[in-house]
């Protein structure tokens, strides 16, 4: 039986503060204006209900995973480019509750946060909204140049989008305001990106998860692409246009760019030098780079061990961090300690591997040893933070009290991860691999 699309009741209030708008949904405010469950998102109206256009119909017709008439959902509203202090409201007075908030692109902020009948729980965080217009200093504008299957995505329209999820969600109030806070940015490929439906995860998007309320992070990678493309594509040049004294760079490439075989290309000759310029870019605006060596593949060799995959590229990594006094990041050899550590069946649970039929239309069994999966990027994200601690950075004041570092020689178990899926799904593996 299909189920009918029924909405949680929010309230809405404008309120003007500093020049800037702040929305504020408070189903508790019996003087606010109330948005009903037919109040789907238009540009007109500037906010609501959104995402059904792009729910996976074979999603929908799976009853007993398709959840959105039990409170999952997905809301919008129009703002323009900057960060924004997200203040949620989580828990009902008529039942219990366990509730996942995600941003934009699966941006992960809260994970599974429990709440009895009748108690109310409130977090705060801040999701970095940005589309593709470059604001340049001369009073002229660019643009990003998007990848194909970047058109449309949530992270790069003119619109901040929260995601309610879990396996009982409960949101009683969503409040959105303007922040000026320190930014992490994150260049890099499909390895970091915030990847837009499941299975497909990267440490990016759980990256978010360990900060409070005081930093944001903006994610600018995008599948399939290397360090030169990146570049071409503007990425950079918005990144810069934006930077302020204080603000992070974190650089991961190496993926794709080992594939490159023009005249130039290679890890201490064109990757390296890419690396250098971003370097300078970064620090022109006295912000800080730090250069992370690409996560490594899981390459199974015949006797059953884990073999390395990107030759050179991590020691070019290296030594341009080291030439230039950069922050370094060993991302390569933690992956590799965690796989290993995890064994060869065991780290398959990190990454992109499911029997076929596992998700809507999927045919063909997944076995991507490139691509995480949610349990793998969280994982991952944990051992940019463990790098991080071990460079001692400032913006590590920002860090949650409550995070715990993972140690990859001593991975978390699996079993023990609990997430549930977006309701957006595809079964075509991201670009590059």
């Amino acid at each position: 039986m299909k189920r009918l699309l029924l909405f949680p009741v929010f309230i809405l209030a404008f309120l003007l503060q500093a020049n800037a708008q702040t929305y504020s949904f408070d189903s508790r405010d019996k003087k606010a204006i109330q948005v009903k469950p037919t109040d789907v998102f238009t540009n007109e109206k500037g906010y609501g209900y959104d995402c059904l256009n792009i729910i996976s119909e074979a999603y929908k017709q799976q009853t007993e995973t398709f959840r959105l008439s039990e409170g999952i959902f997905y809301f919008s509203v129009a703002v323009p480019d900057g960060n924004y202090k997200v203040t949620v409201t989580l828990g009902s007075k008529k039942k219990a509750a366990n509730t996942t908030v995600r941003a934009e692109s699966r941006r992960l902020y809260v994970q599974n946060a429990i709440t009895k009948k009748g108690e109310f729980k409130t977090y705060s965080f801040v999701v970095n909204k940005h589309n593709t217009t470059i604001n340049l200093p001369d009073g002229k504008t660019d643009i990003v140049k998007l990848t194909p299957r970047e058109n449309g995505v949530l992270r790069w329209d003119d619109k901040l989008t929260i995601e309610i999820n879990g396996d009982a969600p409960a949101c009683s109030s969503i409040k959105i305001e303007p922040i000026d806070v320190p930014t992490m940015y994150l260049c890099g490929n499909s390895t970091v990106v915030d990847q837009d439906k499941e299975p497909w995860a990267s440490w990016g998007q759980m990256f978010t998860y360990w900060f409070t309320d005081k930093v944001a992070v903006a994610n600018y990678a995008a599948s399939g692409l290397t360090s030169t493309s990146f570049n071409a594509q503007n990425r950079l040049k918005k990144i810069v246009s934006l930077l302020k004294e204080g603000d992070y760079v974190f650089i991961e490439f190496g993926h794709n760019d080992e594939k490159d075989k023009a005249a130039g290309s290679g890890a201490f000759y064109n990757y390296a030098h890419n690396l250098k310029t971003y370097v300078d870019q970064i620090r022109a605006k006295k912000a800080i780079p730090v250069i992370c060596t690409p996560t490594e593949r899981r390459r199974v060799e015949k006797d059953g061990s884990l073999s390395p995959t990107h030759g050179k590229y991590p020691a070019a990594a290296k030594f341009v961090a080291e030439d230039l006094k950069v922050d370094f990041i060993d991302l390569t050899t933690m992956s590799q300690t965690l796989y290993k550590s995890m064994g060869t069946e065991d780290s398959k649970h990190l990454l992109v591997h499911y029997p076929a039929g596992t998700y809507p239309g999927q045919t063909t069994a997944f076995e991507d040893n490139t691509h995480f999966n949610a349990f793998g990027a969280y994982q991952i994200s944990r051992l940019i933070v463990r790098g991080m601690k071990a460079l001692n950075l400032p913006i590590l004041q920002y860090l949650k009290s409550d995070y715990k570092d993972l140690d990859p020689s001593q991975p978390d178990d699996w079993k023990s991860f609990h997430w549930n899926d977006s309701p957006i799904i595809d079964i075509v593996k991201p670009d590059g691999n």
